[in-house]
């Protein structure tokens, strides 16, 4: 029998050697490069705002400020990156429950490994300048150690709760209620000074100090590792529950034969129809697809509700990321693993010459299409006069157009298939560096180009220079998706190896 720590070294190897054989390791150099320039980049980031943090801790007196600060802002957005760069210990326990191992071992060994995680310990970048500085300006030795750890302890207790809410909202969406009380709790707190009539706002002040020496306090650290150890355990417990259950989950039967859509004003549109129903089909029937497709729809109707009929975006250049977003947004998630669902099947789109091809013209009208919701949903603020309809049409035309174009080239490059029904344990549920390249590029290259354009020119002038180009890559669809479906089908073996060995 394998000791906690011998089980602990296996899997560890075994988790490093899975990366190495992923084909998702097999990157372009570029994309390696730049996730490199963006790793350094945050840890520049995060050393110049340690320096900062601790320089105004100096000046206040309060060389716990950061924890205090730590809620409003830092978990966050440490909240939201990890997203990208973290996976469930559900979805990697698979190839090991069936196997003579303690099951709950193996999911406490994956707990702790997440622990162990590079990107938990970047953060120092950003507590050692703090802990430093606020040394150097007068704090006890044993003041900034409890500082620096409890700030780390915090950081770690946030993956935890990172973890437990991924999986409790791949079984109900209802769940993004918890991480919006938690972290809606912390902001509004921040806002509450503000609001200069309510008589609370006179004595937030002290409020805060005395939060701040109470943060200082040795006693905080064990605070800390109370919740992390809180949080490790209600994980152990979630994590090793709903990664069974789905394992050994029985498919029901159907009771009877249902009543399913044809679609069949669709049967105008050719082949290219029929690959609009097996997109649509696939939505209503594959959980994990419409899990993805709900959340994202979801995001598109509360943000373009937030940015048209709230003050909350009003600067000039919030106003056009957000715009340009709510339009993006349901494609920057779909569109980023295209042809990853298909992975399942595959090998009998190809058994007809151009068979992909028209699969990708129908995901591209399919995507198009769903750029009307947003649309709709912001007309009233247009009439209202908070967008011009011209900004609005030109990042409506640079999404169906510039976007798009972009999005599409992964259809080149992936060879990873996404599972359509296990939401918990499925593969593939992380970015490759090359789909983090588009989706950055995809995300940011339209802001740089119209800040270009309002510099040299005037903000009506970038609109116009957007939405002709978007509508020219628009009109030229059928020339550069036939020049993608020319690229796949020169690395057809190399990615269909990918798609056999990657599934579930």
């Amino acid at each position: 029998m394998l000791s906690r720590f011998q089980l602990f070294r296996m899997l560890r190897r075994h988790t490093l050697l899975a990366f190495r054989r992923s084909p998702a390791y097999e990157q372009s150099m570029t994309a390696k490069v730049m996730m490199v320039l963006g790793t350094g980049l945050a840890v520049v980031y995060m050393l110049f705002g340690g320096t900062m943090m601790g320089t105004m801790a100096n000046d206040m007196s309060l060389p716990a400020f950061i924890l205090i600060m730590m809620p409003l802002i830092f978990l966050l957005i440490d909240f939201l990156f990890r997203f990208v760069v973290q996976k469930t210990p559900a979805m990697l326990v698979k190839p090991y429950m069936l196997l003579p191992l303690p099951r709950r071992s193996v999911v406490e060994t994956f707990l702790f490994t997440s622990l162990l995680s590079g990107y938990n310990w970047m953060w120092l970048a950003l507590f050692l300048p703090y802990t430093f500085i606020i040394y150097c300006g007068g704090a006890s030795l044993v003041t900034s150690l409890t500082v620096l750890l409890s700030g780390m302890t915090l950081i770690l207790a946030n993956s935890q709760f990172y973890l437990l809410v991924r999986t409790l909202i791949a079984r109900s969406l209802l769940w993004w209620i918890l991480p919006v009380v938690v972290y809606g709790l912390f902001i509004g707190s921040l806002l509450i000074p503000a609001m200069a009539d309510l008589p609370i706002s006179d004595t937030m002040d002290d409020v805060f100090d005395s939060l701040a020496e109470a943060a200082a306090h040795p006693l905080m650290l064990l605070l800390c590792l109370a919740i992390l150890g809180g949080l490790l355990w209600i994980n152990r417990a979630t994590q090793y529950r709903f990664a069974l259950e789905e394992i050994s989950r029985e498919q029901k039967a159907p009771a009877g034969l249902k009543n399913v859509s044809q679609f069949k004003f669709l049967e105008n549109f050719g082949l290219s129809g029929e690959y609009l129903k097996l997109e649509l089909k696939s939505i209503m029937r594959n959980k994990a697809i419409r899990a993805s497709v709900i959340a994202s729809l979801t995001l598109i109707v509360v943000l373009t509700l937030i940015i048209a009929y709230t003050n909350i975006y009003d600067g000039r250049m919030m106003l056009n990321f957000w715009c340009f977003y709510c339009f993006a947004i349901y494609g920057m998630t779909t569109l980023i693993k295209v042809m990853m669902p298909e992975g399942n099947y595959i090998d009998l789109l190809l058994t007809h010459d151009e068979n992909i091809l028209k699969l990708l013209y129908a995901k591209y009208y399919f995507h198009v299409a769903i750029l009307f919701v947003p649309l709709v949903l912001i007309m009233p603020a247009i009439i209202a006069g908070k967008f011009s309809l011209l900004m609005v049409v030109s990042y409506m035309l640079l999404s169906s157009g510039f976007l798009y174009f972009l999005l599409f080239q992964m259809a080149v490059y992936n060879k990873q298939t996404l599972p359509l029904d296990a939401k918990i344990t499925g593969k593939t549920n992380l970015e490759t560096g090359f789909q983090l390249v588009i989706s950055l590029t995809s995300m940011f290259s339209p802001l740089v180009i119209v800040s270009v354009l309002v510099l040299l020119f005037d903000e009506q002038t970038a609109y116009i220079t957007m939405a002709v180009i978007g509508a020219a890559l628009t009109l030229a669809h059928p020339w550069w998706l036939r020049n993608i479906y020319n690229r796949m089908m020169k690395r057809k073996y190399r990615n269909l190896e990918g798609f056999h060995a990657t599934r579930g």
